[in-house]
């Protein structure tokens, strides 16, 4: 560390160290419960969300989501490779304007979190290294490598001071800083250090003031925090033995996962599991939880990324993660769990930021068989987590300490906070058998929202000297309890809301009493503009509130009831959705208005919600373009070139080379080193698809003389995590014909006999496992596949520096260690089973092919297009004109059912659909018979498609609609698009009115 960056550092953990007194150039302080602001607990409430991955026009209103949901900050990540897409070409500006974003997040209120990376994985191409970076020779990723730091300089130069400008010191919401990213995942703290520490004077050094934090791995005077769906007990274990004395954040709570082309749709962690994993989070005592990702949004472009575990797991175009908010914007079973334990942290974070475990030998509640019990405390006030081990919903009657029995409905897993004599006012303690939120002053009522299962009872006793229940909307039953004086409570929760009202000790109180659906329609309004009256909104699908403040809402259900919560004179306000909709209450007394609407509606007033809006049609005779695959210009010495070096950012590359065969036959082809799915050609008649990567052999049909091979490349993505960031797309290095392909995954020897590794295998203790192999005149031996750490060949080493078997995926070069003419033998240990893939491939060096051809993206366009200027070609959309000749060679088309067996591209133009003001859209395109390729609206390049699943829709920004439209498909095998169209998500059906 430098003399400059140990003052620093020593002086920023003066200042943020103990949090016993307020920082001299921030209020943020911390000791080890919680972060503390202006002398406050605070707990970190956050949503991730990445700006990169929306257009900018969507940003206000998915972070008002976030903040409407109860959220209190905002993690986003930094792309370089948004920022500088082409060496020494930054972009600031549009979508790309990062410091817009923070400015934003802090007009609404919202503290940020900031992770500038470099390296941030995010499923993002590169894990947001900029491309050209693979070609500074002598580079190495993640180390203290001379080259990657100057160039990582360079980048902090230009994204720091973004950031340090908006801190909280000098009066912005950025109050972290995480220092890299998920490097404890590569190596141990010690192995790290020397990395993690340069990384952190980097920051420093420019001036970063707040608290520093890391997230999986640490680096000393930095806040460490974990990343995890499950397993709070054991992350939060380790941080505390790690780090005693800072607070414990979530720094990535897996809301969802990512999903793959081919694989399987991510919704694994439902909503109720994701409610579950958040108790367990709260109950074991972090204070900060990250929840990535609140929002995904979209891989735009070619930045989808790629991960480790098989040798074709490429990102989807969609990033919508399963999240709370999915990829258009629209709340979910998710929002509603996250919204909902969000109001309960807020009412009740104050105690639990305070509390600490109670020990499993002092918990003193009685419970029958089949929960559990954990609780934390301060003092006299408790709150118990109890959890369900049954496998259907059951009542449990649950004894506290004194005696006190109340009975607590769960679901199967379910785990619910039972409050046990917490003081929510002078003298006035609650208990409660369900979910309790709300807990503040509402139009000078003390509100709670009491929450259970439609039709559930529950209970909830107030323990005060004097209780006068002053009204009340629905039957309730109130006892005196004659064992402890406390006011019993036993009210049944209808789809309606309903109203308590009581004065405690002097303490106006109000309950609201709701079922669980209606909760998930309850919103809580930050005030400010029009919106300063309006303090709860119950009965809306979803909300939005406009830069004025203005409150406007959206209602499923024309039937259903509204209640609105406030500082009004009354302090309630009710009516139908109808009414709200079409304002036929009096408006002095709804507070309702909607004049566009009052003045267009319909004599029949359900006729709205009969009739939605219609999407955009495209016509059935589109204009299409063929595409004859040529390569013209010689490559470098007659060798592939990659993407990177032939100055390629994205898209398709085409090789070409010609070869001799002495007579017709079907013979295969070697691709040793090839990272991205691909499509043969031999004599331009398509052989094959290659989807696995790493290395591929692909039987091809050869004619007797000359052959032409055409291999087109589509970069798919590179590697977003692995030790091995940065291999090369596209082809690289030499290709060959001729040559075997063997499965090795059954016919494995252990001391105990035959194990099949493409089966379930239960092998204890990691037993060695052995195979044999010959090389039949071959000189050449690769290896792809779900290798184990440890692997030798004839007794040899293979280096594998940085793999870890939960990668599952590697390709190695065995040629060095082979024995000619005899037997070969590997051998490594078990590590786990079934493995998707592990192949040997040999092949002779004499057969290699050479003097190839190529040609970049501009070559499958149409000549007059003029979209692209070779051979930079950094996207679809940079050198895109909108005065382009169109004249060329487009036909006018009849669709019909079936392929073209080529690369075409098809074009649409279409007019915007006429939307009523009343009504929020969103577009999606449905590619149903398609194969693969891309996608381009008005010169937005929208991403890659591909029909294998799970993604089945692609998102059109409405922001990126025109009167007028062109929408551009790329089809890698011709398929005929008879069934393509758009479609409106199923929520723009429903109107949205104002509430004021």
């Amino acid at each position: 560390m430098t003399e400059k960056s140990s003052l620093l550092l020593q002086e920023q953990e003066k200042n943020i160290d103990t949090g016993t007194e307020h920082s001299a150039r921030s209020e943020l302080t911390y000791d080890q419960r919680s972060f503390i602001m202006n002398g406050e607990r605070v707990f970190l409430n956050s949503a991730t969300i990445h700006y990169f991955r929306m257009p900018r026009e969507e940003w206000r209103e998915v972070l008002m989501k976030a903040k409407l949901a109860g959220m209190n900050c905002i993690d986003t990540y930094f792309a370089w490779n948004v920022h500088e897409p082409e060496e020494g070409q930054w972009s600031f500006e549009g979508d790309n304007d990062c410091g817009a974003f923070l400015d934003l997040c802090a007009e609404l209120g919202m503290y940020v979190i900031t992770r500038p990376g470099p390296f941030i994985c995010a499923e993002w191409d590169f894990g947001g290294f900029p491309y050209w970076l693979e070609t500074k020779q002598g580079i190495k990723f993640r180390q203290n490598n001379e080259t990657y730091l100057y160039y990582v300089d360079l980048y902090f130069d230009r994204i720091i001071p973004i950031i340090r400008e908006r801190q909280l010191s000098v009066g912005g919401t950025v109050i972290l800083v995480q220092v890299e990213n998920e490097y404890g995942y590569l190596m141990d703290d010690a192995a790290a250090s020397a990395h993690m520490n340069h990384l952190r004077d980097s920051l420093l050094q420019r001036e970063i003031d707040v608290p520093l934090i890391t997230c999986v791995g640490g680096a000393e005077g930095t806040i460490e925090g974990a990343n995890f769906w499950s397993g709070a007990d054991g992350h939060y274990a380790k941080l505390r033995e790690k780090q005693p004395d800072t607070p414990k954040l979530v720094t990535e709570f897996w809301t969802g996962w990512f999903e793959n082309w081919g694989g399987p749709s991510a919704i694994q962690k439902t909503a109720p599991l994701f409610e579950k994993r958040m108790m367990e989070i709260l109950r074991t005592g972090y204070t900060g939880i990250s929840h990535y990702m609140f929002y995904g949004g979209t891989n735009f472009g070619g930045y989808g990324g790629r991960t480790v575990g098989s040798s074709d797991i490429f990102m989807i175009t969609s990033y919508d993660y399963d999240a709370p908010l999915n990829e258009y914007g629209r709340v979910t079973a998710k929002y509603a769990v996250a919204k909902t334990l969000s109001y309960f942290v807020d009412a009740f974070g104050a105690l639990l930021m305070e509390t600490e475990e109670v020990p499993a030998e002092q918990i003193k509640v009685r419970h029958p068989q089949g929960v559990t019990v954990r609780g934390r405390s301060k003092g006299s006030e408790k709150i118990w987590f109890l959890e369900s081990h049954k496998e259907e919903r059951e009542t449990f009657h649950v004894t506290l300490e004194e005696g006190r029995t109340i009975p607590v409905a769960l679901n199967p897993g379910q785990i619910i906070p039972i409050l046990d004599r917490v003081e929510i006012a002078q003298n006035v303690y609650l208990t409660g058998g369900t979910m309790i939120t709300g807990n503040e002053v509402v139009n000078g009522e003390l509100t709670l929202f009491i929450v259970a299962e439609a039709g559930q009872r529950s209970v909830v006793e107030l323990e005060t000297n004097v209780l006068n229940v002053q009204g009340s909307s629905m039957p309730v039953l109130v006892e005196r309890d004659q064992l402890n004086g406390a006011y019993r409570f036993e009210l049944v929760h209808f789809c309606e809301p309903g109203i308590v009202h009581l004065e405690a000790s002097g303490v106006l109180i109000r309950f609201v009493v709701l079922d669980k659906a209606t909760m998930d329609r309850t919103w809580r309004i930050n005030g400010g503009g029009g919106a300063k009256q309006l303090r709860y909104a119950i009965g809306f699908d979803d909300v939005d509130v406009s830069l004025s403040g203005q409150v406007t809402g959206m209602i499923s259900d024309p039937n259903r009831n509204i209640l609105l919560l406030g500082s009004w004179a009354d302090g309630e306000r009710s009516l139908t959705g109808l009414e709200f909709i079409y304002g036929e209450a009096n408006d002095s007394q709804s507070g309702i208005q909607d004049e566009h609407v009052q003045e267009s509606a319909p004599e029949n007033q359900y006729a709205l919600f009969t009739m939605p809006p219609m999407p955009p049609k495209l016509s059935d005779s589109p204009e299409l373009s063929r595409v004859t695959l040529t390569a013209e210009q010689r490559a470098s010495n007659g060798q592939p070139e990659h993407f990177s070096q032939y100055g390629q950012d994205f898209g398709y590359l085409l090789y070409e080379c010609d070869f001799d065969r002495s007579e017709e036959e079907i013979t295969t082809l070697i691709l040793p080193d090839l990272q991205d799915t691909t499509r043969i050609y031999v004599n331009r008649v398509e052989q094959a698809l290659v989807r696995q990567v790493g290395a591929a052999i692909v039987q091809v049909q050869t004619t007797k003389g000359k052959n032409t091979l055409q291999v087109l490349v589509q970069h798919m993505g590179r590697l977003n995590f692995s030790p091995y960031l940065g291999e090369s797309k596209g082809l690289t290095g030499s290709v060959y014909i001729g040559g075997s392909f063997q499965d090795i995954r059954r016919n494995w020897h252990t001391e105990h006999g035959v194990a099949h590794l493409d089966e379930v295998n239960h092998l204890e203790d990691a037993p060695l496992l052995s195979r044999s192999f010959t090389l039949d005149g071959m000189d050449r031996a690769i290896l792809v596949g779900a290798v184990s750490q440890g692997l030798r060949i004839n007794g040899m080493d293979v280096p594998m520096e940085g793999y870890q078997n939960w990668f599952s995926f590697n390709t190695l070069d065995l040629s060095l260690y082979l024995r000619h003419g005899e037997i070969n033998t590997l051998e490594m240990p078990y590590s786990r089973t079934p493995l998707n893939r592990l192949e040997l491939i040999l092949y002779r060096s004499e057969n290699e092919l050479k003097d190839w051809r190529m040609a970049g993206t501009d070559a499958l366009l149409p000549r007059q297009w003029g979209l692209y200027e070779p051979p930079n070609v950094s996207s679809y959309v940079d050198t895109y004109r909108q005065d382009a000749d169109y004249s060329g060679n487009w036909n006018a088309m009849s669709v019909g059912n079936g392929s073209y067996g080529q690369p075409v591209w098809y074009r649409w133009r279409f007019s915007k659909s006429a939307v009523p003001e009343h009504f929020r859209v969103n577009l999606m395109l449905r590619l149903t018979g398609m194969s693969k390729g891309t996608i381009h609206l008005n010169g937005h390049h929208l991403g890659r498609y591909w029909q294998i699943g799970p993604q089945e829709d692609y998102k059109i920004p409405v922001s990126w609609l025109q009167d007028e439209n062109e929408l551009l498909l790329f089809d890698e095998e011709g398929r005929t698009p008879e069934r393509v169209r758009f479609l409106y998500d199923n929520l723009s059906q429903y109107p949205w009115g104002v509430v004021e």
